[in-house]
């Protein structure tokens, strides 16, 4: 869930940058990014376009934020199960979710999904969380397991190239290494929330995929929809030069 201005076992790891940072503003989160142009008309359209016809299937919504996601899946007929790290999120995303097809847990994305069954879902969707998580292949391996045979996994995440570009998130360190970094984000209201996630290279997030057995079906770099243009036309002249996010379409081999 990067817009940067310029389980159980979760409750022993309070230093988690996703679970840190966004508990500072869970709420202001969860009323402006439904509406807010980076995600609603940008990384939102770009991830969903990916995933497709979901009615009647089985998806995990990994690392829900406030269920935003989760809510526009059961409203198309899709049977989801969500998680998030950040124990506020997870109320928010119940709430939002109430007297949908929808079950919420807390979870931690760079632990295993304990309370998850082998081979039981259909499509994964992960929207802007895996930047906080270290090691992504630990992550996939674990999406792979609860996957069914032939199912599809999309996910969004800052661009490696974009991130790399600003010196404030690479830091002294080549574009080969992976950099935990952090930045006070514009654009959520007053204090301003310190956010830290990681910044790796497009070849660990591709060879991660697959190496724990995952076939890559699409990646899209997207463009911000026409509508953004008279919202935040400063935003959208800088997406139409670059992108800020990268999505991809895996497949279960």
């Amino acid at each position: 869930m990067h817009n940067d201005s310029a389980a159980d076992k979760t409750d022993a790891a309070p230093e988690l940058p996703g679970r840190a940072s966004y508990t500072q503003f869970a709420d202001r989160y969860a009323q402006m990014a439904p509406e807010k142009p980076h995600n609603a008309l940008y990384e939102r359209p770009a991830t969903e376009a990916l995933l497709g016809d979901v009615a009647g299937l089985a998806v995990l919504d990994a690392g829900c934020g406030p269920g935003i996601v989760s809510a526009e899946l059961a409203g198309k007929g899709a049977r989801v199960q969500a998680f998030d790290v950040t124990p506020a999120m997870v109320e928010l995303a119940r709430v939002r979710c109430a007297d949908m097809a929808v079950e919420v847990a807390q979870g931690d994305l760079g632990q295993p999904l304990h309370w998850l069954a082998d081979t039981q879902f259909d499509r994964i969707v992960c929207s802007l969380a895996l930047d906080y998580v270290e090691h992504l292949a630990d992550t996939f391996a674990e999406f792979h397991r609860v996957a069914r045979p032939g199912a599809q996994l999309v996910f969004s995440m800052a661009h490696p190239m974009r991130d790399w570009i600003d010196t404030r998130t690479r830091g002294g360190r080549t574009y080969f290494e992976t950099t935990r970094f952090g930045l006070h984000w514009g654009g959520f209201g007053e204090p301003k929330p310190y956010v830290e996630a990681y910044r790796r290279p497009l070849a660990d997030i591709v060879n991660a995929l697959i190496d724990t057995g995952w076939s890559i079906d699409r990646v899209s770099e997207p463009k911000p929809l026409p509508e953004m243009k008279a919202v935040a036309p400063a935003l959208y002249a800088e997406l139409m030069i670059a992108p800020a996010f990268i999505c991809v379409r895996a497949r279960r081999v």
